[in-house]
């Protein structure tokens, strides 16, 4: 039985009856403990309350949807830093912030949202970045719609959240007109718009290039076998990999990277006031940061598995399976384990 075998170190042959106070469940533990579950307190502890009862009985048990609320949380947090330091530098004219400042939202932003979802979800925060998972058969196919769904609804609520905190100040700075271009154009708070320069075809060259340098950099730093990192630092370096590619490819057109970061924004422009011209102009940009981050994601990732991870020199099983033999004994067993080797050689 699992359970029996979960808390065998826990039971003796004459384990005390439980105190009149405990549930039936209730197996003692050490130092007084009490088991009951999942949860365990110490003796003597006030039970839990009716809040924790209460949030106990919102505990989700599908994995996936789960995954999906991580998603969902992650990109908000991400959304919600990043064009919320676009909407304080936009409306306040650069007196309250400059481009660096957007640059530092976006990173911020990111890492946070990483923190938030990476115990749960494996923080994708991006499509492009589900979708290279799934090529390098490190996602299942099956949760890809799942994922991009909640991505992009969080993006859409972040933007929401943006917009509801920024009403007024977008209203003055607009003069009462929610405008997609011009002196006084607002929707480019939420999504990105390509440069009067730039041609659309610029613009995909431009977003494969930043989307690939993204994902070499995600590779590299979650790849333990090209250099070991300390866990809470990995989130710390995707937030710079974005800072530096804000910094070096941001002036074309805004370095969206992620379609759901583009799309879910777009969408609530739509909604909100600023109406269809938020998918015409630039010449229907609005496909490009769909497609292009993809494309780009996919090469990036093709790049760094053909030139790094692999040619990394295999593991040999004997070494595997001797790890997972002595994992967990102690160095009083090994040296008992020995000196009967020893005995028998003899």
């Amino acid at each position: 039985n699992r359970n029996e075998m979960d808390f065998a170190p826990l039971l003796c042959a004459e384990s005390p009856l439980p105190n009149p106070g405990h549930k039936a469940c209730d197996v003692p533990g050490p130092d007084g403990a009490v088991l009951c579950g999942s949860h365990l307190w110490l003796e003597g502890a006030e039970e839990p309350s009716g809040m924790e009862r209460l949030l106990k009985k919102c505990q989700l048990r599908n994995q996936l949807l789960r995954e999906c609320m991580a998603e969902f949380l992650g990109v908000y947090v991400l959304i919600l830093f990043g064009c919320g330091s676009v909407a304080q530098v936009t409306t306040t004219q650069d007196r309250k912030g400059q481009y660096l400042s957007i640059n530092l939202g976006f990173a911020l932003g990111v890492t946070f949202g990483v923190f938030v979802s990476r115990g749960v979800s494996g923080a994708h925060l991006n499509p492009a970045v589900s979708l290279s998972m799934c090529v390098l058969g490190r996602h299942p196919w099956m949760k890809l719609p799942f994922y991009i769904f909640f991505q992009v609804l969080g993006a859409f609520l972040a933007a929401a959240t943006v917009g509801l905190q920024y009403y007024d100040a977008i209203w003055a700075y607009s003069g009462g007109e929610l405008t997609v271009t011009g002196p006084t154009a607002t929707a480019g708070i939420f999504s990105t718009y390509p440069a009067d320069y730039l041609s659309v075809w610029g613009g995909v060259v431009d977003q494969v290039i930043g989307t690939a340098a993204l994902l070499l950099c995600v590779l590299a730093v979650g790849d333990q076998r090209n250099s070991s990192l300390p866990d809470g630092l990995q989130p710390v370096l995707v937030g710079a990999a974005v800072l530096v590619i804000g910094i070096s490819m941001g002036s074309n057109s805004g370095y969206a990277l992620n379609p759901a970061r583009d799309l879910g924004p777009r969408l609530f422009t739509y909604i909100a006031g600023w109406g269809e011209d938020v998918f015409k102009a630039g010449g229907g940009w609005w496909w490009v940061p769909i497609v292009a981050p993809c494309v780009g994601a996919l090469l990036g990732t093709l790049i760094y598995e053909l030139m790094i991870e692999v040619h990394h020199p295999p593991i040999l099983p004997e070494l595997q399976t001797c790890q997972v033999a002595t994992e967990g004994k102690t160095e009083l067993e090994l040296k008992l384990e020995q000196k009967l080797e020893q005995v028998e050689s003899d």
